[in-house]
């Protein structure tokens, strides 16, 4: 589980992250949507343990910046950045060591093969397409099997195959237990795996919904996010104009 309380993140004068208050249940998949801006990449950075911030972060009951967070958590940045100097078994095997994975070859193996890696194997961090970058983050963060998992807009730049790869592994992890908080901008990546959704503007939550609700109330999430954004934006409109 992740419980995110009172998260808050300035950067001098800009407020990057409001007041954000959430939970990500076991076995559950949470969306951070919103447009450009909105701070989600920011979000998922300060839920990481990457930067620092007023509030409080745990992971599956553990602060997020202690030993035992960062061994239950997994986290696939938007820019991946892999060990220019590393190859790509060699990345795999400094994370099971980091992690103490046990009996970690066939796991990282399946893992490659999933992200068609595999036959790469001896390729250097910087001899690898962006794409490439991103599919051996992928593995890398899900090798130690965490409990729970980020993904900062992680369907930007794959092909097809591993989009639709990735997705199904979201499903499983989702199937394992696992909480996990995803951030997107586009809406159709996630319309098959999200389980509840937070619509993020400037910085705060304005919104949440889960799929259920919308379903009950015969909603779309595109619906939703659009009617939720433009309203916010047209009443920012008017506040502005009424202090100008």
């Amino acid at each position: 589980m992740l419980e995110v309380r009172h998260l808050t993140k300035k950067y001098r004068k800009l407020i990057a992250n409001d007041d954000l208050n959430f939970t990500v249940g076991d076995g559950e998949v949470a969306v951070l949507a919103g447009p450009n801006g909105a701070g989600k990449s920011t979000a998922i950075k300060c839920v990481a343990g990457l930067l620092r911030f007023e509030g409080s972060v745990l992971v599956c009951g553990h602060p997020n910046k202690s030993v035992q967070a960062k061994r239950d958590l997994g986290y696939i940045p938007e820019l991946p950045a892999p060990f220019e100097r590393l190859t790509v078994s060699e990345h795999l095997e400094f994370i099971a060591r980091a992690y103490r994975v046990e009996n970690w070859r066939p796991k990282a193996r399946i893992l490659l093969e999933r992200m068609q890696l595999d036959g790469r194997e001896d390729k250097l961090g910087a001899e690898l397409s962006k794409g490439m970058q991103q599919k051996l983050s992928i593995c890398c963060a899900l090798l130690p099997e965490p409990r729970a998992v980020l993904l900062d807009e992680p369907l930007v730049g794959l092909d097809p195959h591993a989009i639709k790869e990735l997705k199904t592994i979201v499903a499983e992890l989702r199937a394992r237990g696992c909480s996990v908080l995803l951030s997107t901008h586009i809406l159709d990546s996630v319309r098959e795996i999200w389980d509840r959704v937070l619509i993020m503007m400037e910085g705060g939550i304005v919104a949440e919904r889960t799929r259920s609700s919308l379903e009950d109330a015969g909603e779309s999430l595109e619906q939703v996010f659009f009617d939720v954004t433009e309203r916010k934006g047209e009443a920012d409109g008017r506040d502005s104009l009424h202090s100008a």
